[in-house]
């Protein structure tokens, strides 16, 4: 493993949080010149998704090629997909007793009627096509050159896995070929090193936006549900995950200092896609085997959405709430079958919160579908705190995973956490 430079400016994960404050003070104070700083954001995200797409095909390619046998391939997908099914139900009952308990859109009394749908008309109908027949079909790409130009993760998954598979059934003289991918990633990690430097750019520029275009009031309308999202997701990540991560023999709180750059990050760009590359690396690094790395992390950021799990629950009740619709106690259960369903149907989907949410309202057919519109102000600060808990919370099934595949080096973890 090459050491790692110093920057003369400090560390990353200094420079993104000096960045972030930047961000706010120009937000406030030069909301115009802020809101023109989008650009920075938006092309720091660019840059990383450039070479997303080739380094989850080549790191679920080189993972399965490696592996001892076939057999090990089911193990450790079916392992990881009762994981993902079991936490992510977990925070949806955490996000939706939440809100019942704090009901923070009680008392706003707005009327379905006025609410202008047009603002979320785009998701609505996507979330019309949101079936399961339809999802099982959007895994299949109908090229393999559309998956990567369009860079939907689960067929660029569904791909790597035959591929994987297929190079394991004559592992030996598919080696070099396995070898040649595996220097590949190398030096796709490289470009994801130099654009990482990027990162407080991108950064004060997310930020900056956001501040300038929607303004510190626009958390004061929703700043309840805003605080009871982040509150709760914090509170699943020290407690539920803490537990978990507990039991495989790794301190939350250490995990969290180590990945820390790509927490601030996160909370920068509200994008998880953006760190997947270098955590990915990191986790390796932690002592994790580089087949379950392989696997685990790519699906995780489509079947363990732990945050948007807590956002879905809190925000379908919260607009109940807010237009006065009346919910039993069998109906809610009812959106959270529902929401177990729709919310890994909408992985690689663009504004996919939105539209699990509108599907989830679609189907329960009671509560307004117009009443997302609400959420809008606010999206951006709710979205940042689902994307963070969605991290945390792969690292930790990485970590689990490989632990109960006797493929991690717990005395390399205390080295990498102390």
């Amino acid at each position: 493993m090459r050491p790692v430079r110093r920057s003369r400016f400090g560390p990353l994960w200094l420079q993104v949080l000096v960045a972030v404050v930047l961000g706010v003070v120009l937000g406030v104070w030069l909301p115009d010149t802020a809101a023109a700083l989008k650009p920075l954001g938006d092309g720091f995200v660019m840059l990383i998704r450039m070479a997303l797409a080739p380094i989850i095909f080549g790191t679920v390619v080189v993972g399965i090629a490696r592996m001892g046998d076939i057999h090990e391939v089911g193990r450790v997908g079916a392992k990881a997909l009762l994981y993902f099914e079991v936490v992510s139900t977990v925070s949806l009952i955490m996000g939706l007793v939440a809100v019942d308990l704090l009901r923070p859109g009680a008392g706003m009394n707005v009327n379905a009627a006025t609410l202008d749908a047009k603002a979320v008309a785009g998701y609505a109908t996507t979330a019309q096509h949101l079936s399961a027949v339809d999802f099982l079909l959007n895994i299949i790409p109908t090229s393999v050159v559309g998956a990567f130009a369009r860079g939907n993760i689960l067929q660029i998954i569904l791909f790597g896995v035959l591929f994987g598979l297929s190079l394991a059934g004559f592992r030996d003289r598919a080696k070099p070929l396995v070898d040649m991918l595996d220097l590949v990633l190398h030096g796709l990690f490289g470009i994801v090193r130099m654009v990482m430097k990027l990162a407080p750019l991108g950064t004060l520029g997310a930020i900056a936006y956001t501040i300038g275009r929607y303004g510190i009031g626009s958390l004061v309308q929703l700043a309840q549900l805003t605080g009871e999202v982040w509150g709760v997701s914090i509170l699943f990540v020290v407690v539920v995950l803490g537990g978990i991560s507990k039991s495989a023999g790794v301190n939350i709180f250490k995990l969290m200092r180590y990945i820390r750059e790509e927490i601030l990050i996160t909370l920068g760009t509200a994008s998880s896609e953006a760190v997947l590359a270098p955590l990915l690396v990191k986790m390796e690094r932690l002592g994790c085997a580089k087949s379950v790395v392989g696997m685990v992390m790519p699906a995780g950021y489509t079947f363990n959405a732990d945050g948007t799990s807590i956002y879905l629950g809190m925000c379908a009740i919260f607009i109940a709430q807010a237009t006065n619709t009346p919910l039993t106690i069998g109906q809610e259960v009812v959106i959270l079958l529902t929401l177990m369903l729709t919310s890994k149907g909408s992985a690689g989907v663009a504004g996919a919160g939105f539209v699990t949410l509108a599907a989830t309202l679609a189907s329960m057919n009671q509560i307004p579908v117009a009443g997302i519109v609400l959420l809008l102000g606010v999206d951006r600060f709710t979205n940042a705190a689902r994307a963070i808990t969605n991290i945390i919370g792969n690292c930790v099934a990485t970590v689990v995973v490989a632990k109960w595949e006797n493929a991690f080096d717990k005395a390399q973890a205390e080295r990498v956490l102390e």
